[in-house]
């Protein structure tokens, strides 16, 4: 219940962050154009604060987080004043309107230049991108990919820890092959592989890109001392507590190897079994009986307790951060990346490279959020800028009632010399309204299927 309220919570302020943003980019350009705003609200419904400044427009924080929107004088919806009919949206050149409208992405997209900035300046903690295992008959394996190996290119990009690899590798959806670049182990030399992708087959929502190519990240050993026990779990309740060791379960000997003490917990859901253990440096053995969960349709035994991992070598550790100067460079070479690879995405999408099951919703959204902002501030400004970069791409979409398709109407104008009809505008607008409800469903219908 925690947890939910966190997310939830976390979620409430990151979207309304970014709705600020967005609304505000179109509502300082409407301005700077002479263009009367009567409304900037953050949310919809019943308002919860209100104030007016001098030029008379209405703030407003209102009930619903869940949108944003600038109301500006125009003709076509008001009566205006003959005083007031210079200030409205509609009689501005259209390049004026375009410039209003394509505010607001631009906003959200100059919005997550500045937080990876920050991010970069405060310094992100990370780990080197060294290959821990290859499995055996992967497209990693046949491409010889040796381990302990460090990434140093992917697709002809510079990869510094395991997100830099897996956005390159992702980009390269539907591709043929992927060019990677690996410094030796124990040595500088760096080597170049071809990974053959003819045959790639990557479900992001099942598996990550890494481990559908056959790459196993290093990581340190697991020990069987538990570092974790969740609250009310099955653990708890059998008197599991966080530094026991786990030496056997039922007639297996299973110290020092977490795996198989945890494959073995799967065998018996429901079912009570007595554990071995170490606890204050003396031996003990515990009843336990563990809960249940469905995995790929099939019930398995969990008792709710997580490892303890040898340290990471000194080696491994890397923290990204670029200084005053240099983030300013490393921010917008990100934020490009990623507005590159999510219309790439989009791309794919169309194609049918990747499947509307990666779609993800508002539950994603805000499971984010509350991951993020539990891990610390960077992690957190990182979560913003890549929100807001995809809500600056949502909206240029060239759908008739999201900014591209005002964009798409405006554009047409250009070329004709005329306004688009308004009959063509308003099924237009029905049209997107009925897509864009569609891609929702699926994304909370996504949502629903992962929980």
């Amino acid at each position: 219940m925690l947890d939910m309220l966190w997310n939830l919570g976390s979620f409430i302020v990151a979207l309304g962050i970014l709705i600020t943003v967005h609304e505000y980019g179109h509502f300082w350009v409407a301005r700077k154009n002479g263009v009367k705003v009567e409304r900037f609200s953050v949310g919809f419904g019943t308002p919860i604060w209100r104030k007016k400044d001098k030029l008379g427009t209405e703030f407003v924080l209102a009930l619903i987080p869940l949108g944003g929107y600038v109301k500006m004088l125009d003709e076509r919806v008001d009566d205006v004043a003959e005083c007031d009919k210079d200030k409205t949206f509609n009689v501005k050149s259209v390049y004026q309107r375009l410039a209003i409208i394509a505010a607001g992405p631009l906003a959200n997209f100059a919005f997550a230049i500045v937080a990876f900035y920050l991010m970069f300046l405060i310094g992100v903690p990370s780990i080197k991108p060294v290959i821990g295992d290859i499995k055996s008959g992967s497209i990693a394996a046949v491409a010889e990919l040796p381990t302990n190996a460090e990434f140093v290119e992917v697709a002809g990009l510079d990869v510094r820890d395991w997100q830099d690899v897996n956005m390159a590798l992702i980009g390269k959806i539907g591709h043929d092959e992927i060019k990677v670049k690996l410094k030796l182990p124990d040595s500088q030399f760096v080597k170049s592989y071809q990974l053959n992708t003819t045959d790639w087959q990557f479900e992001p929502e099942k598996i990550s890109s890494l481990e559908s190519l056959g790459i196993v990240p290093f990581s340190p050993k697991v020990t069987s001392v538990i570092a974790r026990v969740e609250k009310n779990s099955p653990a708890a309740t059998s008197g599991l507590q966080v530094g026991d060791e786990l030496v056997y379960i039922g007639e297996y000997n299973t110290a020092n190897d977490w795996a198989s003490f945890s494959a073995k917990i799967k065998e018996f859901p429901n079912q009570a079994i007595n554990i071995g253990i170490i606890r204050d440096k003396v031996e003990q053995e515990l009843t336990v009986t563990p809960g249940q969960r469905n995995i790929n349709n099939e019930v398995v035994g969990y008792l709710g307790i997580s490892p303890t991992f040898a340290p990471w070598p000194d080696s491994y550790q890397i923290e990204l951060s670029y200084g005053v100067i240099g983030s300013i460079s490393e921010s917008i070479k990100r934020t490009w990346n990623l507005v590159v690879l999510s219309f790439d995405m989009i791309g794919k999408l169309i194609t049918g490279d990747v499947s509307v099951k990666n779609l993800s919703g508002p539950i994603s959204i805000a499971q984010g959020a509350g991951n993020s902002a539990g891990y610390g501030l960077v992690y957190f400004l990182g979560f913003l800028a890549l929100i807001s970069i995809n809500l600056g791409i949502i909206n240029l979409l060239p759908l008739p009632v999201l900014d591209g398709g005002h964009i798409l109407y405006y554009l047409i104008e250009l070329l004709t010399g005329k306004p688009v009809p308004e009959k063509i505008q308003e099924l237009g607008f029905r049209f997107g309204a009925l897509a864009l409800l569609g891609l929702m469903s699926i994304a909370i219908f996504n949502d629903l299927s992962r929980l």
